[in-house]
């Protein structure tokens, strides 16, 4: 399958997307992970994606683009792929569906990930890392910078929802509660939206 993973930073999508991901045989491909080897391999578009990233805004279109693309492109994609994080953008999106139709394929379904605007900031603003022996705060998990980033989701990201809807490919889904509650939702999600496309794959 080919899954779009959409939501509101502090949705679950990263813990969703490996475990989806690996009922589905097929890779979580995380724009955060893309944009965090590139910004520690100190990579052209690392670098020029750090200043964005650090201040809690989107990454711009072409450089995020360029990113995807090449992930993509690697061999284990072919057969199918989970993105988490691409599109963030209407933009983005037509984008993808043009690749994807250079290849020959299309999304199955695109997994919208609901959660209260008040549980978001709560579990954004309580994050930690280990850095050197002591958990710390995430620099854009600042109370400050949560804020931000949810009004940037508001403004350019949620309005996918709506456009993947008139695609007829959204599925919405309460995603709160336990992971693996949550989990059996996605993949009932998923079961409907593959049934519901008469060239997807045979469930199994």
């Amino acid at each position: 399958m080919r899954v779009v993973l959409l939501g509101p930073p502090g949705a679950g999508k990263g813990t969703q997307a490996q475990i989806i991901a690996g009922q589905l045989g097929v890779p979580a491909i995380s724009t955060g992970d893309i944009f965090r080897a590139n910004v520690s391999g100190k990579t052209e578009l690392g670098l020029a994606a750090k200043g964005y990233m650090d201040a809690g805004d989107l990454v711009p279109d072409e450089i995020t683009v360029a990113m995807v693309k090449g992930r993509l492109a690697e061999a284990d994609a072919k057969g199918g792929f989970l993105l988490d994080g691409f599109p963030r953008t209407i933009a983005q999106a037509e984008q993808l569906r043009s690749s994807l139709e250079e290849l020959g394929h299309g999304l199955d379904c695109v997994l919208e990930l609901v959660v209260d605007e008040d549980e978001l900031v709560r579990r954004l603003s309580g994050r930690r890392m280990l850095v050197d022996g002591q958990w710390v705060q995430r620099s854009d998990d600042e109370p400050e910078t949560v804020r931000h980033r949810l009004q940037v989701y508001r403004e350019q990201t949620a309005p996918l929802s709506g456009w993947y809807e008139t695609e007829g490919l959204l599925a919405r889904m309460d995603a709160i509660g336990a992971v693996e509650e949550v989990t059996q939702r996605a993949l009932t999600a998923l079961e409907a939206c593959r049934g519901a496309r008469p060239d997807g794959p045979s469930a199994g």
